[in-house]
């Protein structure tokens, strides 16, 4: 029986175990990155929405639209709902989060932030 030299028989284990973790570590990455994509748009819509009542509660509903929509981007598909309640101004922005990346067609999920200030004037 031959003498076997001592770490020959394990010769390539290395890259076959590198390239079957390497799937499980891209789509933990991509887990990661539409979790900081949906933070992000979450963000923005509350900003937005701030905005937005804040412009609309001093002007009108037009003011209201034009403030939400200077502080977002095209890829978001925004949808603000601005309105009226009695003495309070409230505003709601709804945004379609991309899943991965924006200018992808994976799919969209929806988000939104809403705030309220008290109206100003009549």
């Amino acid at each position: 029986m031959p003498a076997r030299r001592p770490g020959r028989g394990d010769r390539g284990q290395v890259a076959i175990e590198f390239v079957g973790t390497v799937p499980l570590i891209l789509l933990l990455v991509a887990a990661v990155w539409e979790c900081v994509l949906i933070g992000y748009a979450f963000s923005l819509a509350g900003n937005a929405a701030d905005e937005a009542a804040r412009a609309g509660a001093v002007k009108d509903d037009a003011a209201c639209r034009a403030a939400a929509r200077k502080h977002i981007g095209e890829a978001w598909e925004m949808e603000p709902d601005c309105g009226r309640s009695g003495d309070i101004y409230k505003a709601r922005v709804t945004l379609r989060i991309p899943v991965l990346y924006p200018g992808l067609n994976f799919g969209r999920i929806e988000g939104s932030g809403g705030a309220a200030m008290e109206r100003e004037g009549n």
